[in-house]
């Protein structure tokens, strides 16, 4: 499939890297010859040097052939334009990434029908999701959301002293709702049996009915996890106030603090009960005035990665308690030096929305893709075809590749947990955790005949 990717910065890079090593035939454009120096050097894919919004663009040949076009630049206007065109000389599918609120508070159906846009990308509404998500779950590091609320994906870190630890999970008194998943150890990642053992230090993914998820995250995991009361944001762009909105509407007391005035006052308007802050984030005397240290979680979302990382440190140091520590990076290759100095929480904006393109290329029945520890594995929603290899026998003669676990499915308004002898229907809303590489392979076997 040929895919046209308008913006080489640091999104569509991550979009175009992930779809070439799916084997997609991609081309990325950009009026700037610089950052399409980057990707040329980097990916295998076609660069062109061209502005996305004249109209010769996309009847170039190599533009026009395409199944999907996406448009990733930095201006909400250019990536609506060029959709709109695409759209209108044949390429069937486009993607947008659009930013401004106030496209945002429309439907998805409205942007279908007056601009041509089939999928709606913005990463900072989707970041701001996630962080609630995870904020809102005692001991999560990532919760996810699948077959319509139906089942939950719970990431937490096994810590010394945690009744899982060290005790075979065949042994373990876990409800039979939940499945524990999958292990990342040493960045390895290791599809748990019965005689493996959960060991301090190890990410582990749990799945399940999100009741059961929600009473076991509190229970089982952190026994002193306190329920979420109040939250300091520094970094008011976007993210943080689609934050800030979500968390005091949900009642928490939330301070959100910015150096932009403007910022600062777009923020002020969004919230009923919060307070928003013209001042420096790095201040100590001002955050020790506005109480971080008892604050039970801090979200570092400035535009500098550094200073997200010096932010998260600093704030730890002046607590007085265990605070939660959430940080947004634009770098991929940030993630895992923040997670050694101790950062809890690190999330990487790109893939959240890069994640969204690659469910929408799969197609096929695959409905979503969470990509996890930065892309070395996946949670796939995957709608299941008649004729796929897969249905009508028990999932241990299915000759499932060992990269892949079933962890979960849904028939009808019913989720199950499924053992060796559960069988797959056409139709069925199944979960699966795969090791990225093997995706492609993997896929196949849920698929019906093209």
């Amino acid at each position: 499939m040929r895919i046209v990717i308008l913006g080489a910065g640091h999104l569509g890079y991550t979009i175009a890297e992930l779809l070439s090593n799916e084997q997609h035939d991609v081309v990325v454009a950009d009026s700037d010859e610089e950052k399409l120096s980057k990707v040329r050097d980097s990916l295998d894919v076609l660069t062109i040097t061209a502005n996305g919004t004249s109209p010769d663009f996309t009847r170039d040949p190599d533009i026009r052939d395409a199944s999907v076009f996406v448009a990733v630049t930095e201006m909400d206007e250019v990536n609506i334009l060029a959709s709109m065109l695409a759209k209108k000389n044949g390429i069937p599918h486009t993607i947008a990434r659009i930013r401004d609120p106030k496209f945002l508070q429309e439907s998805t159906e409205y942007l279908q029908e007056n601009f041509d846009i089939d999928l709606v990308l913005s990463p900072e509404l989707v970041t701001a999701k996630e962080i609630r998500r995870i904020l809102m779950t005692p001991a999560a590091l990532d919760v996810e959301d699948f077959a319509s609320g139906k089942v939950r994906l719970f990431e937490t870190k096994v810590t010394r002293h945690s009744p899982l630890a060290n005790i075979p999970l065949k042994d373990l008194e876990m409800p039979k709702a939940i499945l524990a998943g999958m292990i990342f150890r040493d960045h390895r990642m290791i599809i748990p049996h019965g005689d493996d053992c959960l060991l301090p230090h190890d990410n582990a993914y749990f799945i399940g009915d999100p009741k059961e998820i929600e009473k076991f995250s509190e229970t089982f995991v952190q026994r002193d996890a306190r329920k979420l009361e109040h939250v300091m944001i520094i970094g008011a762009g976007r993210t943080g106030r689609f934050l800030a909105k979500m968390l005091d509407e949900a009642d928490v007391a939330v301070k959100i603090i910015d150096t932009n005035r403007e910022r600062s006052r777009l923020a002020a308007e969004a919230l009923e009960n919060g307070l928003a802050i013209c001042g420096d984030g790095t201040d100590i005397d001002l955050l020790m005035e506005e109480g971080v240290a008892d604050a039970d979680a801090v979200v570092c979302l400035t535009e500098d990665d550094k200073l997200n990382l010096m932010l998260a440190l600093l704030v730890r140091h002046l607590s007085k308690k265990d605070m939660k520590t959430v940080v947004r990076v634009e770098r991929n290759e940030y993630v895992e030096l923040m997670e050694k100095v101790g950062v809890d929480i690190v999330l990487p904006t790109r893939l959240l929305s890069a994640s969204e393109v690659l469910a929408f290329a799969r197609r096929g029945g695959v409905v979503s893709v969470s990509l996890l520890e930065g892309a070395k594995a996946e949670a796939v929603e995957v709608i299941v075809q008649e004729g796929a290899p897969v249905v009508g026998i028990p999932l241990k003669d299915a000759a499932l590749p060992r990269e892949c676990l079933v962890c979960a499915y849904v028939r009808g308004d019913e989720a199950v947990i499924p053992n060796g002898t559960s069988v797959l229907l056409p139709g069925d809303r199944t979960i699966l955790f795969i090791q990225t590489r093997f995706a492609q392979k993997v896929m196949k076997y849920f698929k019906g005949k093209d």
